[in-house]
């Protein structure tokens, strides 16, 4: 058996992106340890998630500096799950999480396009019952 554990999500600074995870969206953090002076090994999961996290990995250089918020070259970069997307969509809201558009309906499910506060594109999802 396999499973993805981790993605990483270039970040310009260790704290500020655990203050969107965990303080806006409610990602919990599952590791911050320190590897070296400048270096953390940072995991934060959403609620309720069992396998992959996101790695948040400060830039150390001008080609990370640049990959910042531009993962995905411009696309949705990330696919957020939710069984409560009404809740979500207003207490993201409310903790002032910038909407590109507002919620609608498509074939799959419930969608809205939210950015984070690096640019990087995240679709907030309700996919249809099965």
């Amino acid at each position: 058996m396999q499973n993805i554990s981790a993605i990483t999500v270039v970040v310009p600074d260790y704290d500020e992106a655990i203050a969107f995870y965990v303080g806006k969206l409610g990602f919990g953090l599952k590791e911050d340890t320190l590897l070296s002076e400048a270096k953390r090994w940072v995991v934060v999961t959403p609620p309720g998630a069992t396998e992959t996290g996101l790695l948040l990995a400060k830039a150390e250089d001008g080609e990370q500096t640049r990959s910042i918020g531009n993962q995905a070259g411009g696309r949705v970069f990330l696919f957020l799950e939710t069984g409560d997307f009404d809740g979500d969509y207003k207490r993201y809201h409310a903790a002032g999480v910038e909407f590109l558009e507002q919620p609608r309906s498509e074939a799959y499910g419930k969608v809205v396009v939210f950015r984070d506060p690096f640019g990087n594109k995240w679709d907030l999802i309700a996919p249809l019952a099965k």
